[in-house]
């Protein structure tokens, strides 16, 4: 008798359990949620992603009527080009420059604007608007600006009183730093709302403390708030390098990788060489830009990401 009620009950529990999961199941549908994302991503990246791999290791171009393998003959004819090394070298330059640029930005511009008056609020919006813009609009609008006949030189030569006709896109050392410097400008007004929000996440009791221990402005920065700001910097440093590497757009528009391919970083070489009709060289340089992201993600994030342990 004992037996069979242990056993009645068990059986009871076990049922209840299973239509407590069903009801939950039923309340929430999580899998219903992320179906249509999970549809975007398979169809738009990950199967695209699969085929650009398979169609880098084939002759695949607008010159042969079919499509065939052969090997690693891509990689070897791109490494024999010195434009590859030259595209990457400078890509590599523009990302550094522009998460730099794009940091300091960022960072002024939140310490600047962090006291909540009607103020500061207008001009952080004024400040991110240019992150909503097109990218190719702001490289266009910026090109008319720094053309030699254009406004900067028209406001410089009023200021002046002489005719300044300034080639500010005409140098091939620095004309790859003046676009990161723009580029970094465009997406400034990000970074700033990611340091906005490290900063109110600061303790007022440490800010008042270092108040009373005498603390002025700059030490108030460096030895405190600065530091705690470590998972911005680790979030906004990642983002800005490893999203610069895949620049194209403000350097397509401003210079076209010029002058004398200055500023053609790689995504431009791939662009080019698909238009040349050779797909498959096309989509094997895209390939090695994603393994050069990849190799420089895993270090990049993870010294980010122990130097926010140290600190914190």
């Amino acid at each position: 008798m004992q037996l069979h009620k242990t056993w009645h009950t068990g059986r009871i529990g076990t049922s209840q359990v299973r239509h407590n999961r069903l009801t939950l199941l039923r309340q929430n549908y999580p899998l219903r949620f992320l179906a249509p994302a999970g549809i975007m991503l398979l169809v738009f990246f990950l199967l695209p992603t699969l085929v650009n791999f398979v169609l880098a290791f084939t002759n695949w171009s607008s010159f042969n009527p079919s499509i065939s393998f052969n090997g690693f003959d891509n990689f070897a004819a791109l490494f024999k080009n010195g434009m590859l090394l030259r595209d990457l070298r400078t890509t590599l330059v523009f990302a550094i420059c522009e998460a730099f640029f794009q940091n300091v930005f960022g960072l002024a511009l939140a310490v600047f604007l962090e006291e909540d008056t009607v103020q500061n609020k207008i001009a952080r919006v004024l400040f991110f608007i240019p992150v909503l813009m097109s990218a190719l609009a702001v490289g266009y609008v910026w090109q008319a600006i720094l053309q030699p006949h254009g406004a900067l030189n028209q406001l410089l030569g009023a200021i002046s009183g002489r005719a300044i006709s300034i080639a500010w896109l005409g140098s091939t050392t620095w004309t790859i730093v003046l676009v990161s410097a723009i580029q970094g400008w465009k997406w400034a007004g990000l970074a700033m709302i990611i340091y906005l929000a490290g900063l109110k996440t600061i303790d007022p009791e440490v800010l008042e403390a270092a108040t009373v221990d005498g603390a002025n402005s700059f030490q108030m920065f460096w030895k405190i708030k600065f530091p705690l700001l470590a998972p911005a910097v680790t979030f906004n440093a990642a983002t800005a390098l490893l999203g610069s590497m895949n620049g194209f757009d403000t350097i397509q528009a401003m210079t076209d990788g010029g002058p004398g391919g200055s500023t053609e970083i790689f995504n431009l070489f791939v662009w080019r060489t698909f238009g040349q009709g050779t797909y498959a060289q096309s989509t094997t340089m895209s390939l090695i830009l994603f393994l050069v992201v990849m190799i420089m993600a895993v270090p990049v994030i993870t010294y980010l990401r122990k130097r926010e342990e140290k600190i914190l």
